[in-house]
């Protein structure tokens, strides 16, 4: 944009709200751009304890006139709802930012690749973790002095915190930085220290989540494929500069910068000479807009990538006679002597951990074994984080499923169902039970004899009418499944694609069913971004596969997303549970 335009009267600032995802209403400012017709929106993000108003000169600074910008005040902050400080979870924030996105979206008319991205501190944590969790396709991301790792000074601060939430419960902790300690500039610490909006207490859930997701996020940069700048306030007295480093060393944008500002205190975008970062922002997205960076094709990171490497490291065995082998063929032995006295692990020994019947009983969740000690174990079993991940995307699916066929009941179709690879079904079933009324028809398919026959034995068990069939099939099969009939109004697939590290399988299956399915029709799919524990699944737990090693190839959210986009389908929306586990998506075929 030319600079004859850089000083165009904006309209005034429009307040509203929105209704995010659990009901709440967030506040938010619009500028309006001065030009009929805007070239994209800016959305900020502002630090922990203030709000959007705090990055409101970025308005008038960043010499945008024809570009909208947009500042919310997250919960618990400004003019925002809810306790002082406190989010049900880091997570819950997250989903606040999509919600946010899509409110945009669907008021204003921006799409994605027409929005930029400017967050500062917490703000830029969370919008950081948002790109990462959920693959949005921005123009830019600029991230500010980012808090992925935050000083407390107090020497085992974290531990100290975390064993106090777990005695006492949630508290909070009040902030002990000082306005001078931010920015160099007396107006913007006088306002700072005036200003009544500014939350000075942060709930122990969110500062401790906060550390779990930066870290979470900082060592999966590779995920990240949006065009990111990082600014690093170089005498920065609140963060840590190390993992900010780390995090752009990781990066796999494939435009990406980053910029150190020498005596720069931790309010990179309020400080005193903030010229120079406001510019390098704005020179960022203008570069984007004017050339945008090729998409990275990630459909075949199967052959060549971090996360093949990754796989191929944990399938590599180790020396048994090394510690590392030690440890993990004791692993393998307590695992299957719990296999004695737990009904669960005994489940997955004999079946594989990653099988329906192993599923199955996780969804159960109710602890079967030998005794008060095989109760204990199996508990102590199902309360692992991964299954913990998998009970809440089952919830998530449930939710999905039945928010689709709302939507394909209200455009007048008929609701037949297929799932693929239901495994026993129980998600499914449980799904369809929740609607208000029953699908025109509900066809579970597996390939599993085992899966088959407990599927079957459910349905009965429900007296379920002939509509619900259950029946043995290939999930990777494409002529099968482009020959289903009548075509499929909403295909599921959960917890398929995340056993094979193949994106050819994963093409072909989704190519059977898009051939299958009519413009307008919903596919429900599952992923596996990340995961906590894959050394620990992949030396010591056997798969479905014949029992050799459980050994997992993560699909970036952005991966999968790309698969699915390939078929001929559009992501429409996306849920993910609290840790990052597990993700689950709608996409419309188009």
């Amino acid at each position: 944009m030319s600079d004859d335009f850089s000083r165009l009267p904006r309209p005034d600032v429009v307040e509203r709200t929105f209704r995010t995802h659990d009901g709440t209403e967030l506040f938010y400012r619009c500028w309006p751009a001065a030009t009929p017709e805007p070239k994209g929106a800016v959305v900020l993000f502002h630090r922990g304890h203030e709000h959007g108003g705090r990055m409101a000169h970025l308005v008038e600074e960043m010499r945008l006139p024809d570009h909208a910008f947009y500042a919310w005040d997250a919960r618990g902050h400004g003019r925002s709802p809810g306790e002082r400080g406190y989010s049900p979870s880091f997570a819950a924030s997250v989903r606040d930012v999509e919600t946010f996105m899509r409110e945009i979206r669907d008021k204003d008319g921006f799409e994605e690749g027409r929005i930029s991205v400017v967050a500062q501190s917490v703000g830029a944590v969370l919008a950081a973790t948002w790109v990462h969790d959920y693959a949005p396709k921005i123009r830019a991301l600029v991230l500010a002095s980012p808090a992925f790792s935050v000083k407390l000074y107090v020497p085992f601060a974290r531990a100290g915190i975390a064993l106090w939430q777990k005695i006492k419960g949630r508290f909070f902790v009040n902030s002990y930085v000082k306005a001078r300690f931010l920015t160099h500039d007396p107006q913007r610490i006088a306002s700072f220290e005036a200003d009544p909006l500014i939350t000075r207490p942060i709930a122990s859930n969110i500062l401790l989540d906060l550390y779990d997701h930066a870290e979470r996020v900082v060592a999966d940069a590779r995920a990240i494929t949006v065009p990111t700048q990082l600014l690093i306030s170089g005498a920065d007295w609140v963060v840590r500069h190390g993992p900010q480093h780390d995090f752009f060393v990781n990066l796999a944008s494939p435009a990406k910068e980053r910029h150190v500002l020498p005596g720069f205190f931790h309010d990179t975008l309020g400080e005193l000479d903030r010229a120079k970062a406001v510019a390098l922002a704005r020179d960022f997205i203008l570069r984007q807009e004017a050339a945008p960076e090729p998409v990275p094709d990630l459909t075949a990171a199967h052959r060549a990538g971090w996360t093949r490497d990754e796989a191929d490291s944990l399938a590599t065995p180790l020396d048994p006679l090394s510690p590392k082998g030690l440890y993990w063929a004791l692993s393998r032995a307590f695992i299957r002597m719990g296999g004695w006295v737990s009904a669960g692990i005994a489940t997955g020994v004999r079946t594989g951990f990653d099988s329906g019947s192993t599923l199955d009983y996780v969804y159960e969740n109710q602890p079967r074994g030998i005794g008060p000690l095989g109760r204990m174990v199996d508990r102590t079993f199902l309360d692992a984080i991964g299954w913990r991940g998998i009970r809440q995307r089952k919830i998530h699916l449930e939710e999905l499923i039945g928010d689709a066929a709302a939507a394909l009941k209200a455009a007048g179709r008929p609701l037949h169902i297929v799932d693929i690879a239901a495994g026993h079904g129980r998600y499914v079933l449980d799904a369809i039970a929740k609607l208000p009324e029953p699908p025109a028809s509900v066809r579970l398919r597996d390939y599993s004899d085992i899966n088959v026959e407990k599927g079957r034995a459910l349905i009965a068990q429900r007296s379920l009418p002939a509509s619900v069939t259950f029946r043995k099939a290939d999930a990777f099969d494409r002529d099968g499944l482009a020959a289903l009939d009548p075509p499929p109004d909403l295909a599921v697939v959960s917890g398929l694609y995340e056993l094979f590290p193949d994106n050819a399988l994963i093409a072909r299956s989704l190519a059977g069913l898009a051939a299958a399915m009519q413009p307008g029709a919903l596919l429900v799919y599952t992923n596996q971004p990340w995961h906590p524990q894959l050394e620990m699944i992949a030396r010591s737990l056997t798969s479905h596969r014949g029992g050799e090693a459980w050994v997992m190839r993560r699909r970036t959210q952005g991966e999968m997303d790309q698969l699915v986009a390939a078929a001929g389908f559009e992501k429409i929306d996306q849920r993910i549970d609290e840790w990052g586990i597990f993700t689950v998506s709608v996409a419309r075929r188009f």
